[in-house]
């Protein structure tokens, strides 16, 4: 079985860090990237197809929710 590819999105650093720490540790889970805002979390979530994003909702630039409701129209999959 595959494991599953996760992005994680945070501005906060050392949370990101953290997460991303945690679930490395996991064997069925591949971090397969970082985001420091929404917009980025867009562009890296169309180049890497993550079947799941951990996602801040407050950040600087483009929230959370707006850029879940980006990605939500752009890959409804």
């Amino acid at each position: 079985m595959e494991p599953v590819r996760v992005l994680v999105v945070d501005d906060h650093t050392l949370f990101r860090r953290g997460i991303v720490t945690v679930l490395a540790n996991q064997k069925d889970i591949s971090v397969v990237g970082e985001a420091v805002n929404g917009l980025e979390a867009i562009d890296k979530a169309e180049a890497l197809v993550p079947d799941v994003i951990v996602m801040d909702l407050n950040m600087p630039q483009c929230s959370g929710l707006e850029a879940t409701q980006a990605l939500q129209a752009k890959m409804p999959q």
